[in-house]
Parts: C-alpha cells; sequence; structure tokens
C-alpha cells in the first residue's frame, strides 16, 4: 500500500503519509487512490477539489457545511507549512468540541482525512502556503456554516495569538450559539 494511515486522538481524523519515490530527478507519490483508502474505511466519494494560497499568520477557518451537504475533507499543504485543525462538532459524540491539530507541509507530505462532522480551519506558518483540499459534497452557500477560531469552549491551541482572518470568519459565533 502506498500510504501509511494514522488514527489521530480523534479516531475519525485520520493522518495519511504517502509514500515518496525520490531519485536525482525529484519525486513521485500517489495522494488518493480510491481501493486503499476503502481499505482504511474512508468510503466518501469526492465531488470538488479547492485550491488556496495564503502569506504568513493567515487563519481559514472554521468552517464547515450543514447537512444535506456536510462536506468530507482530505486536505494537503502543498508549499509552505500549515497548523490544520479540525473540530468534533457532533453534538453526542465523546469527543464534541474536542480538537486536534497537525502540521501539514510540503516537507512531510502529509494529508489530512476529515470526515463529515468536523469543522476545518488552519493557520499559516511560513511565508506563504498553497492548501488544496478534496470536498465530498459541492460548495453549498445556504449550507455554508463557521465557528469562531478563538472561541473558548473548544480552546483552540493556535501557534500565534493574532492572526489575519476575513472579516467573514471575524464575524463567525460560537458554537454553543449554533
Amino acid at each position: 500500500m502506498p500510504f501509511d494511515f494514522k488514527q489521530l486522538s480523534i479516531p475519525e481524523i485520520i493522518l495519511i503519509e504517502p509514500k515518496v519515490l525520490t531519485d536525482e530527478r525529484g519525486f513521485f507519490m500517489e495522494t488518493y487512490k480510491y481501493s486503499d483508502f476503502v481499505k482504511m474505511g474512508i468510503m466518501e466519494k469526492f465531488v470538488q477539489d479547492n485550491q488556496s494560497m495564503s502569506v504568513k499568520s493567515v487563519l481559514r477557518g472554521l468552517h464547515y457545511q450543514k447537512n444535506p451537504k456536510a462536506q468530507g475533507k482530505l486536505v494537503r499543504c502543498l508549499r509552505g507549512r500549515i497548523f490544520d485543525v479540525a473540530v468534533d462538532i457532533r453534538k453526542g459524540s465523546p469527543s464534541y468540541t474536542q480538537w486536534v491539530g497537525i502540521e501539514l507541509s510540503e516537507e512531510n507530505q502529509s494529508i489530512l482525512y476529515i470526515p463529515t462532522g468536523f469543522a476545518h480551519g488552519f493557520l499559516v506558518l511560513s511565508q506563504m502556503a498553497e492548501v488544496v483540499y478534496k470536498c465530498t459534497e459541492e460548495y453549498s452557500p445556504e449550507h455554508d456554516c463557521g465557528i469562531i477560531w478563538n472561541d473558548p469552549e473548544i480552546n483552540i491551541n493556535w501557534p500565534i495569538n493574532d492572526p489575519i482572518i476575513s472579516e467573514k470568519d471575524r464575524s463567525l459565533s460560537r458554537l454553543s450559539a449554533k
């Protein structure tokens, strides 16, 4: 199998480490292979790919879509480094309001699987970062939601205290207001 799959502290969140083949020409790796993902229980069909570029200290998130358009995501950092976060927002879940944070970078080539029922956000740690992610649902403005990045109920330990945040993300409410 060209991937190592590792369950994180919230077992539904999976860190995927692809096998990278390098030689004097550069490298090659598979970033997604349906049959291997299905063997690990990741059975979603991905229907949309997104890409963003952000400068240092930009924080995007915490975003999610409500049912019936909830999105699972497969997140990679192509250039630079990010601190990627998934927050369990499934009411009744034993890990409700808990979060997982992991560094994704062009160096570690890791991929983070975030299923539906989780909010997602990331903070750029390098001068610039390019992030791509596959989604299990297309973007739906009427189902688009979010949680304020510094919600005290969630208490994410972000690596910086004063990130650059969009006006839209600054106006998000706390999870308890949902």
